[in-house]
């Protein structure tokens, strides 16, 4: 992305003196993670290294991945139910949040928050993604001690398949590294846990499970397995380093990242197949414009029925679709043949194991309410963490985040036609 990944000083301000500190304060409603936009910025007014500080506290004390979330945050949240809108645009919250917390971190301003007693408990969470991280840091402020089992050898989930260019790593390990100041917590990184219930048995009091979906969907389709699925790409875009034609199946946050990622890595083309119109594709203005910005194609109403490949070639077959009321539907005898694509990405989703249901396990995030962004992930983290701990002592924590504002968990039984998510693979992307 040509854009610079924070706000500038002169930007910064400009965005933070358009508050107008409602005191209803619709932005922290309509935050996932209750985290509200009109106390940070009104505390980062002075824009001095100890405003920031102060700012970062307010931030941090909500969303413990709040530098994440800052980047990546949709423009459906906060954004959407900024008052400013009735005036001219929207605060651009989730911009302010990164770059205070970025400025704060590096004044050395963020206070580090004082020890917390023990109570005595120990608990488990598989997966070291934003749900699970958020999970970790709850339950160290209410005196657990925490053990986060992790298959990979760090922290981040799918949060780490984010472009570079949107989500740099550094960031994912500043937030990592406040997490770690809450309490006891220990890292167990290439850590596989077959089975969580198991957890119990070696003495943890509760387990809550956050390993995200990490198998990719399928599409049901002649020929997909000749397709580079989203998560292998993502991990290592630099093994399928192409200078052809590059398709990519789905219209979705992580269909996009696909698309920059591998025009960025030299495709000479790039082309999105999405079954629904461009209007449909849950994109911010961001993601938008950065598929303008690097010419990516959309070919919209549109359904691949087949690959094939023959040599280095790949060759798709598609047919367009219509709307026949609610439904989505093929147009009969519009099948054309698509040959020289250098490579075919698959984008349409992701899907979860099942769960193993015992008593003080807890399931958060995507393998719980299906793909989401990174402050959904979190704010389920939150309650996942507030649901053990009543489990475990029954006592009710009314901190919830409520779960009404969590608007891409509602979509979680969104019906599969053909083994294609009708989202076209828009699970919000960990984005």
């Amino acid at each position: 992305m040509t854009q610079k990944l924070y706000l500038t000083n002169t930007q910064l301000k400009a965005e933070t003196d358009r508050c107008l500190h409602c005191a209803e304060k619709p932005c922290m409603k309509a935050c996932p993670a209750n985290c509200s936009p009109a106390d940070f910025i009104a505390a980062a007014k002075g824009m001095t290294p100890a405003d920031y500080g102060r700012a970062a506290e307010i931030i941090l004390k909500s969303n413990p991945l709040g530098q994440m979330c800052g980047l990546t945050c949709p423009d459906r949240f906060c954004m959407k139910a900024c008052t400013r809108r009735a005036f001219d645009t929207a605060i651009k919250i989730p911009a302010v949040q990164a770059a205070i917390l970025e400025k704060a971190r590096e004044a050395g301003t963020v206070d580090v928050p004082s020890p917390v007693a023990p109570n005595g408990k120990n608990a488990a969470i598989v997966g070291a993604g934003p749900a699970g991280l958020a999970a970790a840091a709850v339950l160290a402020r209410k005196g657990y001690s925490v053990t986060v089992f992790e298959a990979s050898d760090s922290v981040g989930g799918a949060a780490k398949l984010i472009p570079e260019a949107r989500l740099p790593r550094a960031v994912i390990e500043k937030d990592w590294a406040f997490v770690k100041t809450l309490g006891d917590i220990t890292l167990k990184a290439n850590r596989r846990v077959a089975n969580p219930v198991d957890l119990l048995k070696d003495g943890y009091d509760g387990v809550i499970v956050a390993v995200g979906e990490p198998h990719s969907a399928t599409m049901g389709i002649p020929g997909e397995d000749l397709a580079i699925s989203f998560m292998d790409y993502l991990k290592s875009p630099e093994k399928y380093k192409t200078d052809g034609n590059v398709a990519v199946l789905g219209g979705g946050a992580v269909a996009t990242d696909c698309a920059v990622t591998a025009k960025d890595s030299g495709a000479q083309n790039v082309e999105m197949f999405v079954r629904r119109r461009v209007c449909d594709m849950r994109l911010t203005g961001g993601e938008r414009a950065w598929l303008l910005e690097k010419t990516i194609d959309i070919t919209s109403m549109t359904r691949v029925e087949k690959i094939e490949k023959t040599g280095d070639t790949y060759t798709l077959y598609t047919c367009k679709t219509r709307f026949n009321g609610t439904k989505l539907e093929d147009i009969p005898d519009t099948t054309i043949r698509r040959p020289d694509f250098a490579r075919v990405v698959m984008a349409v989703g992701s899907k979860a194991d099942p769960k193993k249901e015992a008593e003080k396990v807890v399931y958060a995030g995507d393998c719980n309410h299906g793909g989401s962004t990174i402050v959904e992930a979190v704010a389920s983290g939150k309650n996942a963490a507030n649901e053990l701990h009543a489990a475990i002592t029954g006592e009710v924590d009314e901190t919830a985040c409520p779960v009404s504002r969590l608007v891409t968990y509602k979509a979680k039984s969104c019906a599969v036609v053909e083994g294609v998510d009708q989202r076209d693979g828009q699970n919000g992307g960990k984005e």
